[in-house]
């Protein structure tokens, strides 16, 4: 399973174009719920806006979606979505909040806003490149846990959550690639006393 690239944390920017504002709001998203409820969340925070044009990517179901939100056709949603496309992102979304100026701007002049105002949110936002991490389950004594520990970490998997009881139970997640190695040096260290249970990949930023 390949990364991809989507928005680091949130971004925002004002464009501003013969007394036009248009207000761009960028995050990550992972679904059609976040991604609505971002839109409701800029739509509350912007009520009185003229427009709230909005374009995002997902990459479960290859899900591309916007609206021009009342503007000229082709003229604010699509040029935002090929501001995200042009960047090679993914589970991402750009909300515009435009507060109307008095002046017509034209069709160019719409698409020059709407993409430059996502282009700086964007760019406020910074991007990050997520790769796949495999998780990783086993049970081990109290007496070997401390040194499990530092073996997992030594070679570069993460601790997510221990639960302990008669025995200690670890979660972990490593690079995909190399989850199955982690395990079996963790069966190796124990001369076969562990076994790692493998479950879902995760995506984390690449550090």
């Amino acid at each position: 399973m390949t990364g991809y690239l989507t928005a680091a944390g949130y971004g925002e920017a004002l464009y501003e174009d013969r007394h036009s504002r248009f207000y761009a709001h960028v995050r990550s998203v992972t679904s059609e719920i976040e991604a609505r409820a971002f839109l409701e969340e800029i739509r509350a925070r912007y009520p009185d806006a003229t427009h709230h044009v909005y374009a995002y990517l997902l990459r479960e179901g290859n899900i591309l979606r916007w609206s021009d939100d009342g503007e000229p056709g082709g003229t604010s949603g699509q040029p935002t979505l090929g501001v995200l496309q042009g960047a090679g992102l993914t589970d991402v979304i750009c909300v515009t909040a435009r507060y109307f100026g008095g002046t017509l701007l034209g069709s160019g002049g719409l698409v020059r806003a709407y993409s430059t105002a996502a282009r700086l949110a964007l760019s406020d936002a910074g991007t990050a490149r997520m790769t796949p991490w495999r998780q990783g389950a086993f049970t081990c004594s109290y007496a070997r846990y401390e040194r499990l520990r530092r073996l997992l970490t030594d070679r570069g998997a993460r601790i997510e959550e221990c639960s302990f009881g008669e025995n200690v139970a670890v979660l972990f997640s490593a690079p995909e690639s190399q989850c199955e190695s982690v395990g079996e040096a963790l069966r190796e260290f124990t001369a076969g006393e562990i076994e790692v249970a493998y479950g879902r990949i995760v995506f984390r930023p690449t550090e």
